[in-house]
């Protein structure tokens, strides 16, 4: 349980966005276009930047790891990786030990909540010892996206203050809660966030751990902004940011394989910096 940890990068990241009152994107890529999209980004902002890969990611692309890892210790700004969902305890401590991650989440969401802090403090521990920080999710946030468990057929549980109390005390450095946030789409009525128990989990945990935000599908810059006003630094984007590579992809098909990606990298760039303009970090490394 460590708010500040300066030898940690996602730590320093997210400790320099809660001294200044902005958020920090927390960036998923699935191939080396889009993690060339999102440094680039950073580095045109002056941003820091959290890469995010999924658990599938590294089956998928073995190689994509230690490209990202090289990314952010080439950048002249503060990018960490971090590994975003991992729900396999074998593959986290495989991971713990041997891939350049700074920071996993450590996400045991699907398990009964005794179950879910036995299991996280186990591998937050190990975690530590290998100088990674580790992310948690207190309650259960429903739905499910690519490269996740779906909790669909599982109640979604909101976060309530004795949980909090109960994952600071297993250890963890970052706390997303559930506020009716959702993995994945939201329906037509879009998000319904309860903004009295997000500040009321941002002030609880304040200089014990960071507050992170799950399930930005669809929110509006506004939303995105009054979620940093409570008190997120840490926001995890996915369809929020690559919608535009998809759109992209599927509107030049018959380009060239060049030119397609060229122009997604830089239509990936823009909306990157668009997002982190909005969010604040845009400047501040």
């Amino acid at each position: 349980m460590r708010a500040t940890n300066p030898a940690n990068k996602t730590s320093a990241i997210l400790e320099a966005a809660s001294r200044g009152k902005y958020g920090v994107l927390a960036a998923i890529a699935y191939n080396v276009e889009q993690l060339t999209a999102l440094t680039q980004a950073a580095e045109s902002c002056r941003s820091p930047l959290i890469l995010q890969l999924f658990p599938s990611t590294l089956k998928q692309l073995p190689s994509l790891v230690w490209a990202a890892s090289a990314a952010c210790k080439a950048a002249s700004v503060p990018i960490s990786l971090h590994l975003d969902h991992a729900q396999d305890e074998e593959q986290i401590r495989e991971i713990a030990a041997h891939l350049p991650f700074d920071s996993i989440m450590v996400d045991m969401s699907h398990y009964e909540h005794e179950e879910n802090l036995r299991k996280t403090h186990e591998l937050a521990d190990l975690c530590h010892e290998h100088g990674i920080t580790v992310e948690a999710e207190s309650g259960r946030i429903n739905g499910g996206e690519d490269g996740i468990a779906d909790t669909g057929e599982l109640e979604a549980l909101f976060t309530t203050p004795s949980e909090v109390d109960d994952f600071l005390a297993v250890n963890i450095d970052f706390l997303a809660p559930s506020i009716g946030n959702i993995h994945g789409d939201y329906p037509p009525s879009g998000p319904q966030l309860q903004f009295d128990r997000l500040r009321s989990v941002g002030e609880h945990i304040r200089g014990k751990a960071h507050l992170v935000l799950h399930g930005t599908n669809d929110f509006s810059p506004g939303l995105i902004q009054q979620c940093v006003a409570a008190g997120v630094t840490k926001l995890n984007v996915n369809k929020l940011l690559l919608e535009v590579w998809s759109n992209h992809l599927r509107n030049h098909a018959d380009d060239s394989i060049v030119k397609l990606i060229d122009g997604g990298i830089e239509i990936l760039q823009k909306e990157t910096e668009k997002w982190m303009r909005i969010c604040g970090s845009a400047g501040k490394a």
